[in-house]
């Protein structure tokens, strides 16, 4: 049956973009990320076209300067990169529907200070903040730029469990509905027996106070999380609210959902309960030859050596060192073990090589898939790639900002929603709503967060 596609765009405050080397192209704005006005500009056309959110990719350190990669990364634009949490709100004061989903890892940032930003983004774009939980990514430039070792891979999620653990309590425990009254003749503003500490002894956090920021429209943020090793699908089993996975072979990102679904329903979840959101790339025009030429002349940007040094970012292995005939075999890397299994071989896909690897890269980025043509072959694209994999949507990475998004909103859209697949505006006002439909503000009872919430008034 045609369900409508949640529907988010991929974003990075940073010059590079998302596709290598196109910061090149003339009519690519994505270099004047640092201009309030272009993301108040792209905010904008994003929410009178309906998408459910932008998403905001975030890391925090940057390579060695004796880094192999130093050079082809400083050219190509892919240093430089600022803190999106500071144009969330002038996003949310230009916008009225439009969700907004930023970055923050659980190894840089602690819970007291994160739920406190989180939960004022929250009141202040009326519900319409979520959280991309992340371990940490280029974890070896972050270490090193906040002069500490790098905290292994698996070990970051038991630090992430403690986190949202304390997170959750934070936001949930501290104050019941109602504690605020506003009594101007009685002069109370609060009631103190409706505002609670909490208490965590956990083994990374500890925390005895509650939260300044009252409950704001959500509480708790939508929770999104993107790791798709052994501990990352069962950390996003427990706790994602929507899930963002690498494109790629369509039978492999089925197997991660399935996997993901059928943990979820051991943690006590629907199988339903979590959305998942594949990145793709999207190049459209009125005919499948111009969309193929602009595919051509997104190519002729990139290069080898690009894909190379973003690869080596995420996952600290240097391709370009290795056999391009032969596969990775069976390499662990404590950076981004993601990255590595996302091309060892299951579900009946084959290991790809080295030099498949670096061509996956060159033509189609971190998140995996392109789908080009006019249209309805686009259209066709996404219903096929949809049944094929049970996935509820797509993070949509551009090529040119904005134009990959102009020619989605003026060609694919109507298209998509001649077929039920989209939406004319999102549902609700908060972004829960949006994904999970109106009146679910708060995380639902089966929720590991459920158990602190506080009574709904």
């Amino acid at each position: 049956m045609t369900k409508p596609l949640t529907l988010a765009i991929f974003q990075s405050m940073m010059p590079g973009g998302t596709a290598y080397g196109s910061w090149r192209h003339p009519e690519n704005t994505a270099p004047d990320y640092l201009d309030v006005d272009h993301w108040v500009s792209l905010g904008k056309k994003l929410d009178a076209a309906g998408f459910d959110f932008l998403f905001f990719a975030d890391a925090y350190g940057s390579p060695d300067t004796d880094d192999r990669f130093f050079d082809i990364r400083i050219k190509d634009a892919g240093i430089g990169a600022a803190d999106p949490l500071v144009v969330v709100s002038a996003i949310a004061a230009a916008t009225s529907k439009l969700g907004i989903v930023v970055t923050a890892s659980t190894t840089t940032e602690k819970p007291q200070s994160l739920t406190r930003r989180y939960a004022t983004l929250d009141h202040l774009t009326k519900g319409r903040i979520g959280w991309n939980i992340v371990t940490g990514s280029g974890q070896a430039a972050s270490a090193r730029l906040f002069g500490e070792a790098m905290i292994p891979h698996d070990e970051r999620y038991l630090i992430a469990e403690d986190h949202i653990q304390l997170s959750l309590k934070l936001w949930e425990q501290s104050w019941d509905d109602g504690a605020i009254l506003l009594d101007r003749a009685a002069g109370v503003y609060a009631d103190p027996s409706k505002i609670h500490d909490i208490h965590h002894d956990g083994p990374y956090f500890k925390a005895d106070g509650f939260l300044t920021v009252p409950p704001s429209p959500q509480r708790t943020p939508l929770l999104l999380q993107a790791g798709t090793s052994g501990p990352g699908r069962d950390f996003a089993a427990k706790y994602a609210e929507a899930v963002f996975l690498a494109g790629g072979d369509a039978k492999h990102v089925a197997a991660n959902i399935a996997d993901i679904r059928e943990r979820a329903e051991r943690y006590g979840r629907p199988a339903d309960s979590i959305k998942f959101l594949v990145g793709v790339g999207f190049i459209t025009a009125p005919t499948t030859e111009e969309a193929q030429a602009k595919r051509g002349e997104m190519l002729s940007f990139s290069t080898v050596e690009s894909a190379a040094a973003f690869y080596a970012t995420l996952t600290g292995i240097d391709l370009l060192a290795l056999d391009r005939t032969k596969p990775l075999g069976d390499v662990k890397t404590e950076q981004g073990q993601s990255g590595v299994e996302r091309f060892s071989g299951a579900d009946g896909v084959p290991p790809a090589t080295v030099g498949e690897i670096l061509e996956d890269y060159r033509r189609n980025g971190v998140n995996g898939s392109i789908f080009v043509g006019d249209p309805s072959t686009v259209a066709d694209q996404i219903e096929e790639f949809i049944e094929l994999t049970g996935a509820d949507g797509f993070a949509i990475q551009p090529y040119l900002v904005p134009g990959t998004y102009d020619d989605f909103i003026e060609l694919l859209i109507p298209e998509l929603r001649s077929r039920g697949l989209m939406r004319e505006q999102p549902e609700g006002s908060t972004l829960r709503e949006h994904l999970f439909g109106e009146g679910r503000k708060r995380l639902p009872r089966e929720h590991a967060g459920a158990q602190l919430q506080t009574p709904v008034s």
